[in-house]
């Protein structure tokens, strides 16, 4: 009798087995199909069709473009007529001239979209569409409020052939040939570490109200870079300038966010729109946090980068060596920078030389100061082609 009643009971070891086996089944099953309902309605919505994958990690073989396919965008980007921003401008263009005929490039035309309302003596050099800054005092000493407001009225009165666009910066540099990210509906975007939506969701409220949907559909971008259709940017960029004065209008707002307010003022925007973005990651380096530039495609120069002698950051305090874009707010780099110290990354030394581009007038100089860049074990190597050529810019 005791035999048999041992015989019927199951070990307690092989019921919790059991039990934490059908928990973590479930488990799993339950998140995959929450996972795959959301992204094929939010997919659904703008392709008019169903994704159970995740374009943010893998790109659904129904959406990739047919090898060999083209789908040029317009490179534009905003910017004033200060000489800060002026040799940005020109830096920029260069690389895109460079990257545009290489193999594997989407570049199509270029604008500069110069918002103060008046002509400049780059218009001969770069190709320029002047539009109307906001009204005096209206963007209150934040300049970048200029950003949407320019957008809005270059899409109504431009001729642009190109059915997608990319919003540059002028400290942007084109390191390789940049196909086109995005895919149909989907624009891509880069994914900042400090847009940070879900943790600011009493601020995000305000502007995107709870009916809209959760926290969440705010992407972590701001408006560049950025590859979107033309037709669906004509739709945000309307909302994106109105959001945009509105945070600026609102002291708490304005105080949380900072320097970054426009930025979250386009990711708000465009999810008012429903829209969602492919959030690549190898779109943009920013030194000196990202060390490397295999596989990105534009370095952004926007942080200081500090080193003492031994190659060691020292952000926060002016290192023994360092480069800066803000130390050149009345012009252009100087065509000798002083070489880094060993061990400083590639990321640095990058734009360390190709802004090495003087302007003085109408004319340009350029040189070509590498042929290759070696990181090994935090020891630099530099190989340089020293040639240094008078040009007109439009002739680099």
């Amino acid at each position: 009798m005791i035999e048999r009643k041992n015989m019927g009971r199951a070990s307690p070891l092989l019921l919790i087995l059991l039990a934490l086996g059908f928990f973590f089944a479930t488990y799993n099953l339950i998140t995959m199909v929450i996972h795959n309902r959301r992204l094929s309605s939010w997919v659904r919505n703008e392709q008019g069709n169903d994704m159970l994958i995740d374009p943010i990690t893998e790109i659904p073989e129904h959406l990739k473009r047919p090898k060999g396919g083209r789908e040029p965008f317009h490179v534009a980007l905003t910017a004033t007529d200060a000489p800060y921003s002026k040799w940005q401008c020109r830096i920029m263009y260069y690389w895109y001239k460079k990257q545009k005929e290489l193999s594997g490039s989407d570049f199509g035309g270029f604008t500069r979209i110069l918002h103060s309302g008046r002509s400049d003596e780059l218009m001969d050099e770069i190709p320029t569409f002047v539009v109307d800054p906001l009204p005096a005092g209206l963007d209150r000493g934040y300049i970048v409020l200029n950003r949407p407001w320019a957008f809005v009225q270059w899409l109504v009165k431009a001729p642009i052939k190109e059915e997608y666009v990319l919003m540059a910066e002028p400290d942007h540099i084109f390191l390789r040939p940049l196909p086109n990210l995005a895919l149909g509906g989907l624009p891509a975007a880069f994914p900042f570490f400090y847009i940070k939506p879900a943790d600011h969701e009493k601020i995000v409220r305000k502007f995107y109200p709870l009916e809209n949907g959760p926290v969440t559909n705010v992407d972590p971008i701001g408006n560049s870079p950025v590859i979107i259709k033309k037709e669906i940017l004509a739709k945000i960029a309307p909302t994106w300038m109105n959001v945009s004065l509105k945070m600026k209008e609102d002291p708490e707002t304005d105080k949380t966010f900072g320097w970054v307010l426009e930025m979250y003022a386009y990711a708000i925007a465009s999810a008012l729109h429903g829209v969602k973005h492919i959030l690549q990651k190898d779109f943009m380096l920013q030194p000196p946090w990202d060390l490397s530039t295999k596989d990105k495609y534009i370095l952004h120069y926007t942080y200081g980068c500090d080193y003492n002698m031994k190659g060691e950051l020292t952000y926060g305090k002016i290192g023994e060596w360092r480069f800066d874009k803000r130390s050149y707010l009345r012009g252009p780099p100087p065509k000798n920078l002083p070489m880094p110290p060993p061990g400083v990354p590639e990321s640095v030394l990058l734009p360390t030389f190709r802004t090495g581009i003087k302007s003085r007038h109408m004319v340009s100089e350029c040189r070509n100061d590498f042929l290759e860049f070696y990181c090994t074990h935090g020891a630099t190597i530099l190989l340089m082609n020293r040639l240094n050529t008078d040009l007109r810019f439009s002739d680099i």
